[in-house]
This record gives C-alpha cells, structure tokens and sequence, in this order.
C-alpha cells in the first residue's frame, strides 16, 4: 500500500534523506537558524515541527519515563545528543505558549555561483512573535444593477430618437 509516502524526495535515497534532515535539525536547534536551499527548508520545516511537539509534549508529563520515552523518540529523528539536550532543557521554552508555526522560512534569492538554486533561510519564531498580520480588503460597493430588460428599454427609445432627428 501507498500509505504515508508523500514527502520531498531531495534527489537522495530514503537513508541519505533521513541523515540529511537529521544534520539539518540539529544545526537548527543549535544555531537557532540556517540557511540552505528553499527545497530543503520546506522538508525540514514538518520535520523539526514534530520533534519541538515532542520536547512539549515531554515536558508535561508527569512521569518521568514518559518524558524520556518522548526524549528517546526525538533522538531517534535527530540522532544528535547534544543538539536534544538542548531543546528539552532549555528551548522548548519558546514554543510553550505557541501552537505550532515554531519555523518561519525566509527566500533570499538564487544561489550566485554554481546552480543557481534557489536559498532560504529557516529560522525559530518566538513564542512571543505574532507574526504579520494579513490586511483587510476593503468591502466593495455593491453597485445597484438595472435588469437587462429594463436597461435595453431606456437605451431604445434614446437610440430612436437620434434616429428620428
């Protein structure tokens, strides 16, 4: 069954991918921002959005072997000891008050030398961040439309008697 196969294929097989994104959560989480092509962001962007829900999600828990089972799990993705330490101690923090969105992705323009690809910088968002808020369109006037009929009647007889004259 096809179930669940959806993701960005990077051009690298499923274990270079997972390395990839690996290395890439890490440096994010140390570094609080990275930049790196647009296409890879976008893969990382659910990625670590799931592994900062589970350093959340570890912090409320009660039972401490709850927490180290979410812990272990988040190892798992990012295989990084240091980089894991870091988020559960100390910056899952940020997110505390935040309901996802924990990544904000910035185009910087095509790569000048070699292929032109496109960059980005990803980056951590603030819990305190409201981000950009979208403009209200104006309401448009509603214009009061003639009937058809109507509007053909007036224009007739204004035609006829430029006609006549």
């Amino acid at each position: 069954m096809r179930h669940n196969k959806h993701h960005a294929s990077l051009g690298v097989t499923a274990p270079h991918r997972k390395a990839m994104m690996a290395n890439m959560a890490a440096s994010l989480i140390t570094h609080g921002r990275i930049q790196t092509t647009f296409t890879k962001a976008k893969a990382l962007r659910p990625f670590i959005e799931k592994v900062i829900t589970k350093a959340k999600k570890a912090a409320l828990k009660t039972d401490k072997k709850d927490a180290i089972h979410l812990r272990r799990l988040a190892l798992a993705d990012v295989r990084d000891e240091n980089a894991i330490t870091l988020l559960f101690n100390e910056k899952y923090k940020d997110f505390a008050n935040r309901a996802g969105g924990y990544t904000r992705i910035y185009k910087l323009g095509p790569r000048s030398t070699g292929d032109a690809a496109e960059m980005a910088l990803i980056e951590f968002v603030k819990a305190d961040d409201p981000g950009y808020k979208q403009a209200k369109k104006p309401a448009k006037a509603k214009k009061a439309k003639a009937p058809k009929a109507a509007a053909a009647a007036e224009s007739a007889p204004a035609a006829e008697g430029d006609a006549k004259a």
